[in-house]
């Protein structure tokens, strides 16, 4: 079930000739003739030559305990035995590689494999649509969808939230430039927008989503969609509390507003459930999917259930579509997982693991918050000289007693809304991405891949494959946790600038 190799096992096949002189001139070469958008490239200076599991081995002869998993694309780690056994039996069998949409036996096992895992009430009546190969095109597909079904163009998405590259799943992420989505609170606990967190704080962002949608002076006409993540990943590493999802299943199916569920980075087992919102009993109108379904080669479908099947023939198309491969290799990737209870493992394993990081709360004033759900876990780094806002929201959370529930008013003046008084809690310190990517670079010096996310790029993100072993994850542990203790003893040895007092200029300012 799950990978056998030893994190302290040599490789057998040696160093990667030319090493260090290739690895170096390699990245060079990148530097020079790539685009300046690349991004991991940039923190992570890697070259990688072979991998297997959890563990790849870079050009240097280096090897590393990979947790960024391909951004969560690799639900089995690095080549798996049963996804390359699935390639190499359709490159044997001289199929065609590329079909368009046209059906293949191939295609009819992945379909049939993909509705055995959906969520109950959807996989009876589902259609499924296959995109182009990547997730931000099965953002773009739903988004037509729901347009299209409900005959409305306003799609509702939650401020944190990312959907892809694209312009139209760009317009719906938290970092969009040109607003044409209406923007609703997402509910957090640590930096929660209302100032009390917790089931309080999901309340109220459910109260001020339910009085956009009904208010007719709202500014924000009914919908053709509102699209979510069950949990938030490069907004930080926030899972969704589960009874403020299925409240945002209530009022949407109550005002016919199909309810897309974004799993491109959840799915697959990863948060401890087959699909993420099966935590809360959720059944959405449609689910956009790709990343891990693919068995590490491209692959995005929407899934949705047949009353919106209204599009005519073109509608929505891509050219590699029909990537066998892709689908031979997530087919046997959706199978193992579901065979093996690789779900269940990955939210038992990430319980303690999330557990394990909670200390070094207790003893790293720069480790602010551990959160995560299953295997998708995140670390927020906040500067540690530098006290979190007590401010007037805050103090009058404490101290209103508002009767009635949830008047708009008092969520403005941050008063709690339960009709009884709520305990003040001080603001979280701000966010020290600095000291996130100093522990980055820390992780990499120890052999350990991980990923930076949040508002502010400041939360240590861990994507591990979900074949991780137990010995494994201790060691992932232990580097990471080695990796904050020596940031925070000298920030400035690992490339984080020391924070001033406040007024106080350098000489080059």
């Amino acid at each position: 079930m799950a990978v056998t190799e030893s994190v302290t096992e040599e490789t057998s096949r040696g160093t990667f000739e030319g090493a260090p002189a290739a690895h170096e001139g390699i990245l060079r070469r990148q530097s020079a003739r790539e685009s300046r958008a690349r991004t991991y490239a940039r923190a992570l200076p890697i070259v990688p030559v072979r991998a297997r599991g959890l563990t790849i081995e870079g050009a240097d002869g280096r090897r590393y305990l990979d947790c960024l998993s391909g951004a969560g694309t690799l639900a089995l780690g690095h080549n798996h035995p049963v996804v390359l056994e699935a390639i190499r039996k359709v490159l044997d069998s001289g199929a065609p590689l590329s079909v368009l949409d046209l059906a293949t036996p191939v295609k009819d096992a992945f379909i049939t494999e993909l509705f055995r895992t959906l969520p109950p009430g959807l996989a009876d009546r589902a259609r499924v649509q296959f995109c182009g190969p990547a997730g931000t095109d099965a953002v773009e597909a739903a988004f037509k969808l729901v347009r299209a079904a409900t005959g409305r163009t306003g799609i509702l998405a939650f401020t944190g939230a990312y959907h892809g590259m694209t312009t139209g799943a760009l317009a719906a992420s938290g970092g969009a430039g040109d607003v044409r989505v209406a923007r609703l609170p997402f509910p957090q606990d640590y930096r929660c927008p209302f100032g009390v967190g917790g089931p309080r704080g999901a309340e109220l962002s459910a109260r001020w989503t339910e009085t956009v949608l009904d208010d007719p002076k709202s500014g924000v006409p009914l919908p053709a969609g509102m699209i979510l993540e069950p949990v938030q990943g490069e907004g930080g590493v926030i899972p969704a509390p589960d009874d403020w999802l299925r409240r945002m299943r209530r009022l949407t199916a109550d005002r016919s507003i199909p309810l897309i569920a974004d799993e491109i980075q959840t799915g697959v087992g990863r948060t401890g459930a087959f699909w993420a919102v099966e935590h809360s009993g959720v059944t959405p109108d449609v689910m956009v999917l790709s990343k891990a379904i693919g068995g590490s080669l491209p692959l995005a479908v929407v899934v949705y259930r047949d009353g919106l099947d209204v599009w005519e023939p073109g509608a929505h198309a891509g050219t590699f579509r029909g990537n066998q491969l892709a689908m031979a290799a997530g087919t046997a990737t959706l199978a193992h997982v579901r065979e093996n209870a690789l779900a269940e493992r990955a939210g038992l394993l990430g319980a303690r693991m999330l557990a394990q990081l909670r200390r070094l709360q207790d003893d790293f004033t720069c480790v602010g918050d551990v959160r995560g759900r299953g295997l998708m876990i995140g670390m927020e780094l906040v500067d540690p000289e530098q006290e979190g806002p007590t401010g007037e929201a805050e103090e009058r959370a404490g101290e209103a007693r508002v009767q009635g529930s949830g008047d708009p008013a008092a969520v403005a003046r941050g008063a709690a809304v339960s009709g009884r008084e709520e305990e003040a809690r001080p603001g979280p310190r701000p966010a020290a991405p600095e000291l996130a990517a100093a522990v980055q670079r820390a992780c990499l010096e120890r052999g350990l891949i991980v990923e930076l996310g949040g508002r502010h790029a400041g939360v240590v993100r861990l994507l591990p494959p979900l074949t991780i072993t137990d010995e494994q994850a201790a060691a992932v542990l232990d580097r990471l946790a080695d990796a904050v203790a020596a940031v925070a003893r000298d920030p400035a040895a690992h490339g984080a600038r020391p924070r001033r007092p406040e007024g106080r200029k350098e000489p080059d300012d």
